[in-house]
């Protein structure tokens, strides 16, 4: 299989979107749909489903080179490079994914897929359950990590990749490329997990909770049939996210960023007490609420963040990770960051620990950043540095060729 449609020349249309040095270029999703019943965890079935996704660069002849990107809670297939139908929209991990730059296109094939149970193309609760006619709403089965991995195997399947080169994913996204190596550990060569850890802890399942029943006792939310009374319960999405939000950044960053500054001040620093915005951050956080509640389904943030709160690979080891980890084949590099007090170093350096007692090849880079569990997004030339050299390593072993020489990447 050579290079997909997904990827679309610049001279192929949009006129007014630019194409920077060192993308993908202009991209499409590609619906792929599967008619084989998909067993869960809780024991439901999902009779059938599709997956959006998105690839980059070209699978070589014997089908070794490719690389599985799995998403975090509001992100998607759009991994890298210009969304065809709007410009404006680059792929969330564009810094990391494309010729020349640390998972390299020229030498990697990438898949991008957004999981089932999300809002962005693939099968979920939005979508018409076939039994009904009608969208599942409520009703679409809970699912689990798990779950995600069995689907993403079929999609393997479906490209004819019996071998992912890696498996790569930061925050919820690291924990799939984690159960990759726990649950299918021949179908991965590497294993690649960024600020993520191996279970949520009680403080973030408590911030999940919060979040859900914000939604849940929205007026809108309806019983999760808010699509039949033509209504979305943007209130609770709103505070979902703006809690969500806060714990993404570092109080390092929001200090920098805002302080305590007001926003339009009456005479000198007076306050106007009262309980609209006032001070910036206030207004911040109530932007990216407001935002986030137009384009994301609150039956999504209910089943993803149930997701995370389930995973557990120690669970049914007593909480013995090493345990759970006896069977793991892959290489890992795991890269945590100082001031993730979401997923801090200590969970990355537990699945470390549990590695080297199985005594499997592991790489770990703790970097000192200041941007918070969101440090995972941002450009930083040592993280970047050190997720390039780990494929580079990949592509040496494999025969892949040298690294292009792109302006603005790390050489």
């Amino acid at each position: 299989m050579g290079t997909t449609a997904n990827s679309i020349p610049a001279s192929a249309g949009l006129s007014d979107a630019i194409v920077p040095n060192g993308s993908v270029g202009i991209v499409k999703p590609e619906i792929i749909g599967f008619s084989e019943p998909l067993l869960l965890k809780s024991g439901q079935v999902l009779p059938q489903y599709e997956l959006c996704v998105e690839s980059y660069g070209t699978l070589n002849a014997d089908r070794s080179n490719a690389v599985l990107v799995c998403h975090a809670l509001n992100a998607s297939h759009h991994v890298a490079g210009i969304d065809a139908a709007n410009p404006k929209n680059i792929g969330w991990w564009d810094n990391m994914v494309g010729p020349g730059k640390p998972l390299d296109t020229d030498r990697f094939f990438v898949i991008g897929v957004n999981n089932i149970g999300s809002c962005f193309g693939s099968t979920g609760p939005a979508s018409t359950n076939p039994a009904t006619g009608k969208p599942w709403g409520a009703n679409f089965p809970i699912l689990t990590v798990e779950d995600w991995v069995n689907a993403q195997a079929r999609l393997a399947d479906y490209f004819g990749i019996q071998k992912f080169a890696a498996v790569m994913g930061g925050s919820l996204g690291g924990m799939q490329a984690l159960e990759w190596a726990i649950s299918q550990p021949d179908r991965l060569e590497n294993c690649i997990v960024i600020a993520s850890t191996p279970r949520l802890s009680a403080q973030n399942i408590a911030f999940n909770e919060v979040a859900r029943r914000a939604i849940i006792s929205d007026p809108e939310f309806h019983a999760g049939d808010y699509y039949a009374h033509n209504t979305v319960p943007r209130s609770g999405l709103g505070v979902a996210r703006m809690l969500g939000h806060i714990t993404y950044l570092s109080d390092t960053v929001m200090a920098e960023k805002f302080g305590r500054s007001q926003r339009n001040p009456l005479d000198g620093q007076a306050y106007r007490y009262g309980y609209d915005v006032e001070f910036e951050v206030e207004s911040y956080l109530r932007y990216q609420g407001e935002k986030f509640s137009t384009y994301f389904d609150a039956n999504t943030y209910l089943l993803i963040t149930r997701a995370l709160d389930y995973f557990d690979p120690s669970r049914l080891h007593n909480g013995d990770l090493a345990k759970a980890l006896a069977h793991v084949q892959a290489k890992f590099l795991l890269v945590s960051f100082t001031t993730d007090w979401r997923f801090s170093p200590e969970c990355s350096r537990e699945i470390v620990q549990a590695l080297l007692k199985n005594r499997l090849s592991v790489t770990y880079a703790e970097v000192d950043a200041p941007h918070g569990h969101d440090a995972f997004l941002l450009d930083d030339e040592r993280y970047h540095g050190v997720v390039q050299g780990y494929y580079d390593h990949i592509a040496e072993t494999m025969g892949l060729g040298a690294r292009a020489s792109v302006t603005g990447v790390l050489a």
